[in-house]
């Protein structure tokens, strides 16, 4: 699990400037009926549109459920655009999986930290299969049973992180609303832990008890570590039971951050030169790997990009391979590396549905299929979900 890879997207973040194109629609308001839901947190709404050809405009549309009647108003989007965007700011007919937010500043024009406040929590699950499923379906032509598992360490969905970053504003601090920069005073961010801490500079210690072994990894006060309590050790479990990794095997931990895996994985094959276990965990971020390498003394350390430090190095069969890549995925060049090396198994650890599907396929293309797919509700009331696959050689 890496530093500064930014393999969240920052709450809020602002869109890109971008050129008008043709008169703008922001601010109009439609009646429509939602459709499913997206990648993203949205649902897919279509309203009338007269422009050419003069049809329907697909908007993503925040804060409404598939099947719901709402007013929508649009928040991005013009002649020109493929797309727009736009909030359900009334609901005429709810669903039944629809709560009041248990945050006062969830909703319309609001904090953006949060997709899912509006829905029950399973509704909110079920909607994270749905993605996952069409992404895998769209992408990689699968057709793969999903379901969303609790994790524990929150409270019905709410005060999961340790981590949290606030605007600071002369009065408190506050949260960014969706996609911009304006900020909303927030005095409590109903998903934080009262204890949660802000990025800092230096480094803090993190405990891991996983498959009845603890470990502890100092991680870089302003790094990457997950943020749900219950994630380590649920991923850390995961990936132990998918390989099965065996006394005496060879593993590379790609994207290894300050070696979570690593740590546990080493434990199962006995790295060392007198068991005859390896363990080789890549990491570009330079800070971390450095820690990995504290973290993790029995294992062989690299700081580089995975890439091309597979490019050069490491070139030998690896018996095992776990692959926990930044938001954008592994992408071909790592992918076709590392069924270079004919691992008997591979988990991959996907924060993004769509990066997973995309990876799956090249996989596909080498033979490797998903014998297991896991996935992990490690971000209640956002759309974020966490998925472990199994790929195995096609015949195993």
């Amino acid at each position: 699990m890496s530093a500064p890879r930014r393999r969240r997207p920052h709450r809020g973040r602002a869109p890109r400037a971008r050129a008008t194109r043709g008169r703008s629609y922001v601010g109009e308001r439609y009646e429509a009926t939602a459709g499913p839901i997206a990648h993203g947190g949205h649902v897919v709404v279509r309203v009338p549109s007269q422009v050419e050809p003069v049809g329907t405009r697909v908007v993503f549309v925040r804060h409404a459920l598939p099947g719901e009647r709402v007013l929508v108003e649009i928040t991005e989007g013009s002649e020109g655009d493929r797309f727009w965007r736009g909030d359900a700011v009334e609901v005429l007919e709810p669903s039944p999986d629809r709560v009041a937010p248990p945050c006062p500043y969830a909703g319309p024009g609001l904090c953006g930290g949060c997709d899912f406040q509006h829905v029950a929590l399973p509704a909110q699950r079920e909607l994270k299969a749905a993605v996952l499923r069409e992404q895998l379906s769209r992408l990689a032509g699968l057709d793969v049973a999903v379901t969303v598992e609790a994790v524990p360490g929150d409270e019905d969905g709410l005060r999961w992180r340790t981590r949290q970053r606030y605007v600071s504003l002369p009065t408190g601090r506050g949260m960014r609303k969706h996609r911009s920069h304006d900020v909303v005073p927030v005095d409590d961010c109903r998903i934080a832990r009262p204890d949660a801490r802000e990025p800092g500079s230096g480094t803090v210690v993190e405990q891991v008890a996983a498959a009845g072994v603890e470990h502890t990894f100092e991680v870089a006060a302003d790094g990457f570590w997950q943020v749900h309590p219950g994630a380590p050790t649920t991923l850390v479990e995961a990936v132990l039971e998918m390989l099965e990794p065996r006394p005496g095997e060879s593993v590379l931990d790609l994207y290894a951050g300050v070696g979570l895996f690593s740590a546990f994985l080493a434990d199962r094959v006995g790295a060392g030169p007198s068991t005859g276990g390896r363990v080789v965990a890549i990491e570009g971020d330079r800070g971390a790997s450095a820690l990995s390498a504290a973290n993790v003394p029995s294992a062989e350390v690299a700081a580089g990009d995975v890439a091309a430090v597979l490019a050069a190095s490491y070139d030998e069969p690896f018996d095992l391979v776990v692959l926990d890549p930044p938001r954008e995925g592994a992408r071909r060049p790592v992918v076709e590396a590392v069924v270079a090396r004919t691992p008997r198994a591979v988990a991959y650890v996907a924060c993004d549905p769509a990066a997973l599907a995309r990876d799956v396929a090249i996989f596909a293309e080498h033979g490797y299929h998903v014998a297991g797919l896991r996935a992990f509700d490690l971000f209640p009331m956002t759309h974020h979900v966490e998925a472990v696959g199994l790929l195995t050689p096609v015949g195993r």
